[in-house]
Parts: C-alpha cells; structure tokens; sequence
C-alpha cells in the first residue's frame, strides 16, 4: 500500500503483464509481503514491486522460470539455511514457477527485515 492506504496501481500493472499462473503466484507473495509488513509502502523501484518502511525491505520480480525474491543480504544471511534448496546470491533467492511458494519462509524473511529497518531507524534518531 502506498502512504494513502492504497494498493499501488504500478505494481497492478507489473502483476497484470505475466501470464494468469505466474499473476497468481505473485499476487499471493504481495499478499504474504502486506501481512508481513502492514506500514510498508507498496512502490515500485528498480523496475521492480518494492516494500519500504524505514528503508526498502524486499523486492521481487518475476522471470521466466522463476521469481525472484531481494530480501537484501542481512535477509539472505540470516536464513541461510533455510534457503540453501533455492539458487541465489548475495541479496536474492530464486522461487521455481513450478513449485509451491515458501510461505511461511517468506513471511519470516519479511518480519525479520521490518524488524531489522525499525531498529535501525531507531539507532540513527
């Protein structure tokens, strides 16, 4: 959601160019991002769907066979474990198009970079 308790349209019409199997898998992360981090602003930055609150929290985007997730690399580090079945890199995970999205993972990812924003924020004040 934007600052005015919208959805962003931007990030409607990102979701709306894929095909209807990927839109459902995408509308269902932006869901779990929103439970997760209900303040975040919902934008899109880096050609991407953005969340930020006190700084951006993750991206993703959509590809081919995949969707990618940026959950920065404190998110990535922290679980690393967890992830280490997907393909990624230093600020990314890869979730195959044709395998259930993690949810319950994703929403601890988000949580624990809310957290991490919010503390940090409170840090610089």
């Amino acid at each position: 959601m934007n600052q005015n308790g919208q959805h962003s349209a931007l990030v409607d019409e990102y979701i709306a160019a894929f095909p209807a199997d990927v839109q459902l898998k995408l509308q269902r992360l932006r869901q779990l991002i929103r439970e997760a981090a209900p303040l975040a602003e919902e934008k899109i930055s880096y050609k991407m769907p953005t969340y930020a609150q006190h700084g951006n929290l993750v991206h993703f985007a959509a590809y081919t066979k995949h969707i990618g997730f940026y959950p920065a690399p404190s998110g990535i580090s922290a679980f690393k474990e967890q992830l280490s079945r997907f393909k990624g890199a230093k600020g990314s995970v890869q979730f195959p198009l044709d395998e259930p999205l993690p949810e319950e993972l994703i929403r601890q990812m988000v949580e624990f970079r809310v957290k991490e924003n919010v503390e940090r924020s409170r840090r610089d004040e």
